[in-house]
C-alpha cells in the first residue's frame, strides 16, 4: 500500500518550497522519521523525515521543482515492494567552451526575490563617507580583549551599533509597509539583518536586540551566525524577523553600490571599503581612513530629507565611536 509524503507546513508563514535533493534513492527502504529530502524554503534549508517505514516507490518531485505547502512530493510503500528502476532521462544537448549550470537552489531564491524587491518597491539611492580612523583605533584596543573572549573584533560591531541608535531617532527607517492593510508598520525592536556571502550565494542572518549589545556581544554573535551561514546550518527564525539590513562589502572592495532592500524592510545601508586618502581637518590636509557607504531606501515609507537625516546621524555615531 502506498501513501503520499507531502510538503508539510513548516511554519514561519512558508507557503513552498523547492527540492534541493533527495537523501534516499528511488526504490530504496527508509525508516520512520530517517531524513528523505532536502527542501529549500525562504528561510531554511530543511530536511524532511519518512512519517512510516516502507520503501520509497517513487519520487514525484525532482530536484529543482517549486512545491506548494500540501503538494506531493513521493509515493512511499510500506510493504516495502521494489518497483522497477526507471530510465534515467536523456541529458539535454550542451553546445561546444559553454557551460549549463541548473538556475535553481538559493540561485534561483535569491533571484525571484531580487526580482520582487526591484519591481515592488521604488528604490532611491543616497550615498555618503564617513571617517573610521575612530573606530579603527578602538578596533585595536579590543583586539586583546577580543583575543581573551576568543572572538575577532572588525568594524560591523561598531556599524550595527551607529545603525541600531540612528534607528531609534528615525523610526520611518525600522519599518514596513503593509499594503494589504495600507499601514506602516514602526518596529520597537532593533533586529538587523546582516548580509553574508557564503558559497550557495547570499544569507541574511539577523542579529537581536543590537541596541542592548556590548561590542564583544555583537562581535561573538556577528561570528556565530557568519559560521552557521557558510555552513548552511541557520535555523528559520536565525534568517527572519529583520528590521534593517546592513551589507559590508568593504573587505572585498568596491567604491560604493547600490544595494537592494530586503524587502519588506524599508531600508539597507552598505558600507564599503576603507581607503586612507588626504582630507582638510581643523584647516590641515591630513590623512584619514575614509569609507563610502550606500543607503537604499523605500520611497513610498521614506522621504530624501529623512533618509539624509539619518545617514547623517549614522555617520556622526561612527566618527565618534567608542566601545
Amino acid at each position: 500500500m502506498a501513501m503520499e509524503l507531502k510538503l508539510p507546513d513548516i511554519g514561519e508563514g512558508i507557503a513552498e518550497g523547492e527540492v534541493v535533493r533527495w537523501l534516499v534513492a528511488e526504490g530504496a527502504p527508509v525508516a520512520e522519521d530517517q531524513p528523505l529530502v532536502e527542501v529549500l524554503t525562504d528561510k531554511a534549508d530543511v530536511e524532511i523525515p519518512s512519517p512510516v517505514t516502507g520503501t520509497l516507490a517513487k519520487i514525484l518531485a525532482q530536484p529543482g521543482q517549486v512545491v506548494k505547502v500540501g503538494g506531493p512530493l513521493a509515493l512511499i510503500e510500506t510493504a516495502q515492494v521494489r518497483p522497477a528502476e526507471a530510465k534515467a532521462p536523456s541529458p539535454p544537448m550542451v553546445a561546444p567552451n559553454e557551460e549549463r549550470v541548473p538556475f535553481r537552489g538559493r540561485r534561483r531564491l535569491i533571484a525571484r526575490k531580487m526580482v520582487d524587491a526591484k519591481s515592488r518597491v521604488p528604490h532611491a539611492l543616497l550615498v555618503d563617507e564617513a571617517d573610521v580612523s575612530g573606530i579603527l583605533a578602538e578596533r585595536a584596543k579590543l583586539r586583546e580583549l577580543g583575543e581573551r573572549e576568543g572572538v575577532r573584533i572588525t568594524i560591523l560591531p561598531f556599524l550595527l551599533k551607529a545603525v541600531a541608535d540612528a534607528l531609534s531617532l528615525h523610526p520611518s527607517l525600522n519599518a514596513s509597509l503593509d499594503e494589504e492593510r495600507e499601514e506602516i508598520v514602526l518596529k520597537k525592536r532593533y533586529d538587523i539583518g546582516m548580509a553574508v556571502d557564503t558559497e550557495d550565494g547570499l544569507v541574511v542572518p539577523v542579529v537581536r536586540n543590537v541596541n542592548a549589545k556590548t561590542v564583544i556581544e555583537l562581535a561573538r554573535e556577528i561570528e556565530r551566525l557568519s559560521a552557521a551561514a557558510r555552513e548552511g546550518a541557520l535555523t528559520p527564525r536565525e534568517l527572519s524577523g529583520g528590521t534593517f539590513t546592513v551589507t559590508s562589502i568593504g573587505s572585498i572592495g568596491g567604491l560604493f553600490s547600490y544595494p537592494v532592500i530586503n524587502v519588506p524592510e524599508a531600508a539597507i545601508l552598505a558600507a564599503h571599503k576603507i581607503v586612507t586618502r588626504p582630507v582638510v581637518r581643523d584647516g590641515e590636509v591630513v590623512p584619514r581612513d575614509m569609507m563610502y557607504m550606500s543607503l537604499s531606501f523605500d520611497h513610498r515609507i521614506v522621504d530624501g530629507g529623512e533618509a539624509t537625516r539619518f545617514l547623517n546621524e549614522v555617520v556622526r555615531r561612527i566618527e565618534t565611536a567608542a566601545a
